[in-house]
């Protein structure tokens, strides 16, 4: 009886289990390395919003962008020549989403970026890519990637933290909710929450968004958030991290949900 079968697979589960417990390790190395001092000044510079993040945090926030660099690929597109810099300020706006969270980008590999908005040919929305505005593209997320952006609104978004737009933090919101499987506006919630309250806040406050855009009057979320439950939760993420104040005191049962998920209190921030 010849033992060469169960030797080989042997040495194949073996070597599964060496590459598993070897990608463990790297990620927690990541998690756990500070970035330098002139990346911090890149990142000072592009995401100002980030000053507001509570001291607590950062340690976690750099080591999650460490891990974003090492998973991600960017890759230039129609001719954009990307630089280190311009990684940094996405990996932080995006990470911003999970700095406090178990929750990760698991399924994303690429980030394609162009100099400004562009046009894919695609239509409006097609059930896995999603598109911003009537502007040209600005950015799609895919359900399990890529991600793609426009660097011209990318670098605004980041640069103004309180204007209530921010792409980056859009199509990654809905990455994040993309996670469950569906592309749906419910996204894997922490450990405690209670799905009948989030889809209450959630129902609700897309309800009274819609009708007050019937009625042409102004509101907090982009307008463009009325376009579905998967975009209301992208755009209502956007204004719970760049608005948090007036967001707190217009929908206090969505701002409650949305700190509960990012476990983030935002309005609190100094």
């Amino acid at each position: 009886m010849s033992y060469w079968p169960l030797i080989l697979i042997a040495l194949v589960v073996l070597g599964l289990v060496y590459r598993s417990i070897a990608r463990r390790k790297k990620r927690a190395r990541f998690l756990v390395t500070p970035l330098s001092d002139e990346q911090r000044a890149v990142i000072d510079r592009l995401v100002p919003m980030l000053r507001r993040l509570p001291e607590e945090h950062r340690p976690a926030l750099e080591g999650k962008i460490n891990l974003f660099l090492d998973q991600i690929t960017f890759h230039g597109s129609g001719g954009l020549e990307l630089k280190d810099e311009m990684r940094l300020s996405i990996a932080a706006q995006a990470c911003l989403l999970v700095v406090n969270s178990p929750v990760w980008f698991d399924t994303l590999r690429t980030v394609l970026v162009y100099p400004t908005g562009f046009d894919t040919g695609r239509g409006t929305h097609d059930g896995f890519v999603v598109h911003e505005h009537d502007r040209g593209t600005l950015g799609e997320s895919w359900d399990r990637g890529p991600v793609v952006l426009s660097w011209d609104h990318a670098l605004r978004g980041g640069l103004d933290p309180d204007d209530g737009h921010n792409v980056v933090i859009h199509e990654f919101a809905h990455q994040l909710d993309a996670l469950t499987g569906h592309t749906n506006g419910i996204p894997i919630l922490r450990k405690g929450q209670r799905y009948d309250r989030w889809e209450k806040a959630m129902l609700e406050a897309y309800e009274g968004h819609v009708d007050r855009l019937d009625r042409g009057e102004h509101t907090l979320i982009d307008p463009y958030g009325a376009t579905n439950h998967q975009e209301f939760f992208a755009e209502a993420t956007v204004t719970f991290f760049e608005k948090p104040v007036p967001m707190r005191q217009q929908e206090p049962a969505l701002y409650e949900q949305l700190s509960k998920l990012y476990a983030l209190d935002p309005a609190g921030w100094d």
